[in-house]
């Protein structure tokens, strides 16, 4: 028998090229799953799904009985000689009620149902899902709300796709994106401030409902640079199913008519260290969407301005906006209408808000904001309504993941519509995930 080490030796000679041949089968797989390995971790680490969202609970007491209709007036439609928005108590512009003995035509708000009695309330609970890639060329995003409510009619709790679209940016060298699906408007700046998390106060503004609406459709946008300038230009244009007006008054899930709606707004932006300025003008044009008629037309203008200066943050925006008679049945949220009347509006708000440069454990941050608004509207054949609103409130952050929110909405009716009682206090506490 040969001493251990040479017989090894001897092996390893008489089977050297097999052991070799396998030693490099084994190794070619183990590069193959090596590399499979890593392209699936590459995968890992360049696309990434993400859920976030948060918890809207308010309280509100509204005055009167919670709407803008006025004992003792019986004109019809209600809703065309009343603000019917007026008593809002959310971000989403909900309003404490609706109710009333007299007949609409669907110019309404969705309601809470709670008239003039004063009540906790469960505004909204958001789940946002995301999905993207590390350089963010492809995003794919969704929103959902689930929103308890309960009226007179009963149980009227939904649950509601506010977007569902994709992303995608074309070109790694421009600031460009083209998005598809559902979406927040183009239209303004007010749009920017629909969820809880982002709106520094409670409520939404008078002229809210007809900026703030979401499209289905495609929409580009493009941002360009003047570095020596400190400045940029952007363009948001869209081309979708409806307009911009709130999923109450005018679907956008589906068109009506055949023919889309086209918006945009140009904005130009001033970014130095101590300042920031932001302008833009906003146009739409395209057929109502709420009735089956393409050559019936709405037309809508804007300009809005924003300032950010040592803490202080001013906004504003005006609008006109315009939509023709229409033909047969209007349809809104609220069903299959009798008349698609001629309407026409100029509104406008100013909001002033400054949060103190004062550090504190809890609360970690206070805003003061106040907003001053007007809107004048009118149906055609029916008078001219004015609407005045003033309110003041107070941001409370409580850490990065809490907010506390409290306004008083004082309501008057300048022209038009009669007197009534329907100021606002109405509280929000959001918690975000």
């Amino acid at each position: 028998m040969w001493p251990r080490p040479l017989a090894t030796v001897a092996a390893v000679c008489l089977l050297a090229p097999g052991v070799a041949r396998a030693q490099d089968e084994q190794r070619d797989d183990e590069a193959a799953q090596a590399s499979e390995e890593a392209a699936a971790a590459e995968t890992t680490r360049h696309w990434e799904l993400s859920l976030s969202g948060y918890l809207d609970i308010g309280f509100a007491d509204a005055q009167g009985d919670g709407t803008s209709f006025a004992p003792g007036d019986i004109r019809v439609p209600a809703d065309y000689v009343a603000d019917t928005f007026a008593t809002a108590v959310n971000s989403r512009g909900d309003v404490a009620s609706t109710q009333t003995g007299r007949y609409t035509n669907g110019f309404l708000p969705r309601q809470m149902g709670i008239g003039g009695r004063p009540s906790f309330l469960i505004n909204n609970v958001n789940q946002d899902l995301r999905y993207s890639n590390a350089d963010e060329r492809l995003m794919i995003f969704a929103r959902a709300q689930f929103l308890p409510r309960y009226t007179d009619a009963g149980n009227e709790t939904r649950l509601f796709v506010e977007q569902a679209f994709a992303r995608i940016v074309p070109f790694a060298s421009l600031e460009m994106a083209l998005t598809v699906g559902k979406f927040d408007s183009v239209f303004g700046i007010e749009y920017l401030d629909n969820p809880s998390t982002v709106r520094v106060g409670v409520t939404p503004s008078l002229i809210a409902r007809y900026t703030t609406g979401q499209l289905v459709g495609a929409k580009l946008f493009y941002r360009f640079h003047i570095p020596a300038l400190a400045s940029s230009i952007s363009l948001n244009a869209s081309a979708s199913n409806g307009g911009t007006q709130v999923e109450s008054l005018q679907p956008t899930d589906v068109s009506l008519t055949g023919r889309p709606v086209v918006a945009g707004r140009l904005g130009y932006e001033l970014g130095l260290a101590s300042l920031q300025i932001k302008l833009g003008a906003s146009a739409l044009w395209g057929p109502r969407n709420d009735q089956r008629d393409n050559n019936v037309h709405q037309t809508n203008w804007g300009l809005d301005a924003r300032i950010y200066f040592a803490g202080l943050s001013l906004s504003g925006e005006w609008i006109y906006f315009d939509e023709e008679p229409g033909t047969g049945a209007k349809f809104t949220g609220s069903g299959a209408q009798d008349f698609v009347s001629g309407f026409e509006i100029r509104g406008f708000y100013v909001q002033a808000a400054y949060r103190l440069p004062i550090a504190f454990e809890t609360p970690t941050g206070i805003t003061l904001y106040v907003r001053a608004e007007d809107r004048r509207a009118q149906f055609e054949g029916y008078p001219l309504l004015e609407s005045r609103r003033l309110t003041p409130g107070l941001h409370l952050d409580l850490g990065n993941n809490v907010a506390l929110k409290g306004e008083w909405l004082f309501n008057r009716e300048a022209a038009g519509a009669l007197p009534v009682a329907n100021d606002v206090r109405t509280i929000s506490a959001v918690f975000s995930w």
